[in-house]
């Protein structure tokens, strides 16, 4: 009989070895999956403890950060159609990712701001809402919260999807305070993408509103005003909705502020009212733009609401929204909290759209909202056909231009962030110190060379995005001309290859590249590559027009000596040949080519003039 008043006893020792044994194994098989295998022969499989401990470390890590909520829509949630309230969709939206934001941060979270929502479908009565929010990426001391949505039928178990969106919170130490935040770590392939790619969503939300002063400066919409009949069109100022809102303790969070999810529901609100006021009927909200929080309120403050048609299109209309708060009644001077862009349509009886009346802005100010709201739609429309572009339907290059610059290099990045960050890629042969890689996925095939150079990764980037000494190292290129520098960080270059068409003739390309420095210590440089159109450039008869999908380099500083230099390719249908046929082991072609980029590197390391300007 084992003496239980002796825990050290034989017993007691042989189990606290044989446990601290199993963890060490099992910790050594998170880090490395390989080892599940050696575990089995050295423990064997005969207790269902190590049968239940195997089993979880097999499993794929969950996110810590990850929040999941589901909610039946009940008749309170809903509106006079029976489907739920955008207002309260919000809410649980805000709560979620609330909640994951605080999971990572350890402390009270304030939403900074919520990116555009596009609303995919309408939830009944009945049915139930899930919500998974979890951390993307945390930066200084604000952090990215991405919030799935979707709901399910519980008769029919069948689901789908409702909206994605993407929150900013920021972390408050006390007294409200910031405070800087550890980094987030991803670990599947899905969680290492979304990283990435955060860092160029956050990009894309500071340059937001000068995309909207730039776009209406240089292309003022003034015809469209002088064109409209303005005894058809409906004076803006019907539309315009005032509300006031005290704000009590079941109005405010958890850290005494105004719960954002609350201000969202009530802008809605607001905004559906104008809406209405307009069409004279019940309207539907497809898309929110981007909410941004300018500043606190607290419980005993005023919220006003204000909002107005800002202009019709044929088929939608938007209505403008801003809040303004105010401690009591006779305070002179309010605090502008919010402001937001919603759009609505108004469905008929079989759920299309209806055509909707003209407006007439108000003078002074309402022309300008009406000029802001035509390039807001210009924007939605080409950012909606770049983002959500179908390889197989339309055309690679997507027509640039000033209102869509910042998705077409926000969508050049992330293709290529994307195509780096999956997880199944195949050695496929090493010669020379240099790597060939491929990844076959459906109808694409992608190659991935990589070395390590002697070099700064700040000054290999700035070498290989000046696409006019390519010609240097890669046979392929014959000349490239710097047709446009966009800004800083965006080149537009006109290509001409020495590889010969179908046709017989010689390709060219239009070609945006795009490079960023790294975001954060371990991102590395990037430098993509993909197609535009350039009315300024049309194909012309003596060469085959060619697009790039997606292509690029990624360098990764190692050492301060040394750079891990890799180039990613997606090969589409006009070089897929090519690819092909040089794919079993690496050919002679690839290796001179990626041994003549190494002598073109380390020739022009230390000459500053090549690179266009400093990153």
């Amino acid at each position: 009989m084992p003496q239980k008043k002796n825990p050290c006893g034989m017993y007691g020792c042989f189990w606290r070895t044989r446990r601290a044994k199993l963890l060490r194994i099992n910790k050594t098989k998170l880090q490395d999956p390989r080892a599940a295998a050696s575990s089995k022969g050295e423990l064997g499989e005969g207790g269902s403890f190590l049968r239940l401990l195997r089993q979880g470390t097999m499993q794929s890590p969950r996110n810590a950060t990850e929040v999941q909520m589901s909610q039946m829509v009940q008749p309170g949630h809903a509106n006079h159609r029976g489907e739920l309230s955008i207002g309260q969709l919000l809410k649980w939206i805000d709560t979620a990712a609330c909640l994951s934001a605080e999971r990572h941060a350890g402390c009270p979270c304030v939403t900074a701001s919520v990116d555009d929502i596009y609303f995919e479908h309408t939830i009944s009565v009945g049915q139930v809402v899930n919500i998974k929010a979890k951390v993307n990426r945390a930066f200084n001391s604000s952090m990215e919260v991405g919030v799935q949505v979707s709901y399910e039928d519980l008769c029919n178990g069948e689901q789908w999807n409702v909206c994605k969106a993407y929150a900013t919170f920021v972390a408050q130490g006390k007294p409200a305070a910031k405070i800087k935040l550890k980094p987030f770590v991803p670990q599947t392939e899905e969680e290492k993408m979304e990283y990435s790619i955060a860092a160029e969503r956050r990009r894309m939300r500071l340059a937001h509103a000068d995309t909207i002063k730039g776009l209406v400066s240089n292309n003022p919409v003034q015809s469209e005003l002088e064109t409209r009949d303005c005894n058809m069109a409906v004076p803006a100022e019907k539309t315009r909705v005032e509300s006031v809102e005290l704000i009590l303790p079941p109005h405010g969070n958890h850290q005494g502020n105004t719960f954002g999810g609350q201000i969202m529901a009530w802008m809605e609100n607001v905004a559906t009212i104008a809406a209405s006021r307009l069409c004279h009927s019940h309207p539907t909200l497809k898309t929110i733009e981007m909410f941004h929080f300018r500043g606190p309120s607290q419980v005993g403050d005023r919220l006003l609401f204000k909002a107005i048609v800002n202009n019709t299109f044929k088929y939608s209309m938007e209505v403008g929204v801003c809040v303004e708060a105010y401690g009591h009644e006779m305070e002179v001077s309010r605090r502008h909290i919010n402001s937001a862009f919603m759009t609505f349509v108004v469905l008929n009886e079989v759920g299309q759209p209806r055509t909707l009346p003209l407006l007439k802005p108000e003078p002074g100010d309402g022309e300008r909202r009406f000029k802001e709201a035509s390039a807001r739609q210009k924007i939605r429309l080409d950012r909606k056909y770049v983002i959500s572009c179908k390889h197989t339907e339309v055309p690679l290059s997507v027509p640039w231009d000033e209102s869509n610059k910042v998705y077409l290099s926000f969508n050049n990045v992330t293709a290529l962030k994307t195509l780096v960050a999956k997880a199944n890629w195949v050695l496929a042969s090493e010669r020379e110190k240099v790597k060939m890689y491929i990844l076959e996925e459906d109808t694409f095939l992608s190659i991935r060379i990589e070395m390590t150079i002697s070099i700064n990764a700040m000054e290999a980037c700035l070498l290989l995005s000046d696409l006019r000494h390519r010609h240097e190292w890669d046979k392929h290129y014959a000349s490239a001309e710097l047709v446009q520098q966009v800004d800083k960080d965006d080149m537009i270059y006109h290509v001409i290859s020495q590889t010969m068409s179908e046709e017989n003739k010689p390709q060219d390309f239009v070609i945006l590249a795009s490079r960023r420095k790294p975001c954060s210590k371990g991102d590395p440089y990037v430098v993509a590559f993909r197609s535009v159109t350039l009315p300024t450039h049309p194909a012309k008869p003596e060469y085959t027009r060619g697009e790039t999908l997606c292509s690029g380099v990624c360098i990764w500083q190692e050492t301060d000596e040394l750079s891990k230099v890799s180039y990613y390719h997606q090969a589409t249908s006009g070089v897929l040949n090519y690819i092909t046929t040089n794919i079993a082991g690496l050919s002679s072609s690839f290796l001179s080519t990626f041994q003549a980029c190494e002598q073109f590197l380390l020739k022009n390391k230390d000459n500053s003039c090549i690179g266009l300007q400093d990153l």
